[in-house]
């Protein structure tokens, strides 16, 4: 391991999303106290997927707590894994985090015994592992500090997800390190606004669309009913490839509003994924709650607007409904998991529908290196899916307005608080073609040192 920065009391090292998108997972170790911060499952291939079955470069028993800042897997898949392993701490989060967190595990534990099947291992975890990890848990409001040893941590509105955080962790002294987990983008339909940074001294910020300022922002809505009316011209099917946290939430939201106003014409509307529609109602529980959700969404809710539902909405919980929706008249839209089509309903789809022209794929969604749907989204003409070629013949539109990360642009606008304070920062959570991009621009613009950690580097602070 590199020491990349001396300082006191603090050593930070990066075990999972470094030079990576995906595998959250960074160690704290002070005199008095050694955590965690989030513990994540890695995804985009076969190469990132066997790390999830190789041991922890740690010792599971010696860490006390575990800091979670939001629920999206690849920043949660592992924990029930450290508890397998001897974990016996605190796992912390705000209450929706947890919430959301049961039947994501749920989830991927299905995914991940399927894939250790195939491959002739033993799964990661079990779903008792996810019901002891639960009973671990416990969840913390915004700004409320949680200590450890000579540690404090306190949670802040990252506005990705509901429930999303970003952290501070401060040692005695007041030295802070500030791990931004993922940033939500501009413009979120119902979600409040992430907060600015606090002074920090370090701080791991993360750069999926470093690179980029997000298009479409603005018009967004715009794009997505011309792309349902294009589709329902040629009697088509829209099959939208959608995380089951977020997305899916997200574009209901915005079709409740096209179909309601008749912006687009009425047809069947299917969100075919057990998983969203949990999740949904969990949205749904807390929707009118101003810890979490914004006021447009709160105003619309008082006027009797539920958001998550319209006319023509059906949420299909069986595979037998699943099946159902390829006999039901066209034109319809589709929304299915998973949002990088490397598991779930959503790849029966594909193969039903790739091949027709008269229908649509929307990718709402960041698509990692090596799955399906950036393959498809980089212009395969053919794909294989289940061990048979299907040629893509379907219109493909990529939105990336519906990012729920942040671009460029903002996550400068949430850095921006702490040039004065930050003695580095470290960018982490990136895409090869994004990372330089976000580096030379923190340089340039906010004159801040930055560093582009490796796996396994550590840092003495």
């Amino acid at each position: 391991m590199k020491n990349l920065v001396s300082w006191s009391r603090m050593k930070l090292t990066f075990h999972g999303g470094a030079k990576a998108v995906t595998g959250s997972n960074y160690l704290v170790k002070s005199k008095k106290a050694t955590i965690l911060v989030d513990c994540g499952l890695e995804q985009g291939g076969d190469a990132a997927g066997e790390t999830n079955f190789s041991d922890f470069p740690y010792d599971p028993k010696n860490i006390d707590a575990v800091f979670v800042t939001h629920a999206h897997i690849d920043h949660i898949g592992m924990i029930p894994k450290l508890v397998r392993k001897g974990f016996k701490g605190t796992i912390v989060s705000t209450h929706p985090t947890k919430d959301l967190a049961e039947p994501l595990l749920l989830d991927a534990e299905h995914l991940l015994r399927d894939e250790a099947e195939r491959k002739k291992k033993n799964p990661p975890y079990e779903k008792k592992h996810i019901e002891a990890a639960l009973s671990m848990w416990r969840p913390v409001e915004y700004h409320e500090r949680h200590s450890v040893g000579d540690l404090s941590v306190e949670f802040f509105d990252a506005g990705h997800v509901l429930g999303s955080s970003f952290l501070a962790v401060r040692d005695e002294e007041g030295k802070t390190i500030v791990f931004s987990g993922d940033l939500g983008s501009v413009d979120s339909p119902f979600i409040r606004e992430t907060e600015l940074i606090c002074d920090a001294d370090y701080v791991l910020i993360e750069s999926t669309y470093g690179g980029s300022v997000h298009k479409g922002i603005d018009t967004r809505k715009y794009i997505l009913e011309d792309i349902i009316e294009d589709t329902a011209k040629r009697k088509g099917t829209l099959l939208i490839p959608a995380f089951s946290l977020e997305r899916t939430q997200e574009m209901l939201f915005e079709l409740n509003e096209l179909i309601e106003k008749g912006k687009v014409c009425r047809m069947p509307v299917f969100v075919d994924s057990p998983l969203a529609t949990k999740i949904t109602e969990i949205y749904r529980s807390y929707a009118g709650d101003e810890r979490y959700f914004n006021k447009k969404s709160i105003s619309l809710g008082k006027s009797g607007d539920d958001i998550f539902n319209f006319p023509g909405l059906q949420f299909t919980a069986s595979e037998r409904e699943s099946v159902k929706i390829e006999k039901a008249p066209n034109p319809k839209i589709v929304i299915a998991g998973s949002g990088m089509s490397q598991g779930g309903r959503v790849i029966m789809h594909e193969k039903r529908y790739l091949s027709d022209e008269r229908n649509t794929i929307l990718f709402i969604g960041f698509q990692a290196s090596g799955s399906l749907g950036r393959a498809i989204a980089d212009g395969a003409e053919t794909v294989t899916i289940f061990g048979d070629d299907v040629p893509v013949k379907a219109s493909v539109k990529v939105v990336d307005g519906y990012s729920a990360h942040a671009d460029q642009k903002k996550l400068l606008e949430w850095l921006a608080p702490a040039r004065f304070s930050a003695k580095k920062v470290f960018i982490v959570q990136w895409d090869e073609d994004q990372v330089i991009k976000l580096s030379e621009k923190i340089r340039d613009e906010l004159a801040l040192s930055t560093q582009i950690p490796s796996r396994g580097d550590s840092v003495v602070l």
